[in-house]
């Protein structure tokens, strides 16, 4: 992503494509190290979040479902489910994930994504996978990209022409059920365990607990 960052520093807008073959220093939400060994798509795309600034955040959702999309593009009838905020999920384990970062205000969002094309790390506190195999051949990385693009455009457009109302209905139809139980990690010390309720509004991840309903605006979510 910082090659990214650093074209926007030379003026490069929406679309802008930069794909790597292996990362040595690839980064995770809250600046976890992320493998990325060779043979998986490791890309940073430019995203303008005009003209709704204000809803910029939504982006992480707009791009999360366009991944979704693509993938099941690619492997119709698979097992792919979002977890919250913006992970892809087959038969429950991580297939793909993203990170959205605004780096200069005025200037477009860098989404940086990674999936496992060939295979997946195995030294994850969650299970991970790799796509499976089709009747037609292994998915490459040219036609992974091209798939990616393609929804992104067009999950783009729809969030800027009827906003985020319907970006959050389709999310929550392809997303894990309502009532699967979650663990939910706010800081090391703090863990909530509950049931999805929901997206809620302003994408904030809704939790039923013992206590009752919690809106969560940032954490990390486990299936369990």
């Amino acid at each position: 992503m910082e090659l990214a960052t650093q074209a926007l520093l030379e003026g490069e807008g929406e679309g802008l494509i930069l794909r790597a073959r292996e990362q040595v220093s690839g980064r995770g939400r809250q600046g976890r190290p992320w493998r990325s060994p060779p043979g998986n798509l490791y890309m940073s795309i430019l995203i303008d979040p005009a003209p709704r600034l204000a809803e910029t955040a939504n982006l992480s959702f707009v791009a999360g479902l366009a991944v979704w999309r693509a993938i099941a593009d690619l492997i119709p009838g698979a097992g792919l489910r979002l977890k919250w905020p913006n992970d892809v999920l087959l038969d429950g384990a991580k297939l793909a994930g993203l990170l959205l970062e605004v780096p200069y205000a005025g200037k477009p969002a860098v989404l940086g994504l990674g999936l496992n094309l060939r295979t997946a790390p195995t030294d994850t506190p969650y299970p991970a996978t790799s796509l499976p195999p089709r009747a037609t051949g292994p998915v490459d990385r040219d036609e992974a990209t091209e798939a990616i693009a393609l929804r992104l455009a067009e999950t783009l457009r729809q969030w800027r022409q009827e906003g985020f109302a319907s970006i959050r209905a389709d999310w929550q139809a392809v997303a894990h059920p309502i009532g699967t139980p979650l663990t939910v990690r706010l800081a090391p010390e703090t863990v909530l365990k509950g049931t999805f309720d929901g997206l809620g509004e302003d994408g904030h991840l809704r939790l039923q607990t013992a206590d009752g309903l919690r809106a969560i605006p940032a954490g990390d979510v486990i299936l369990a």
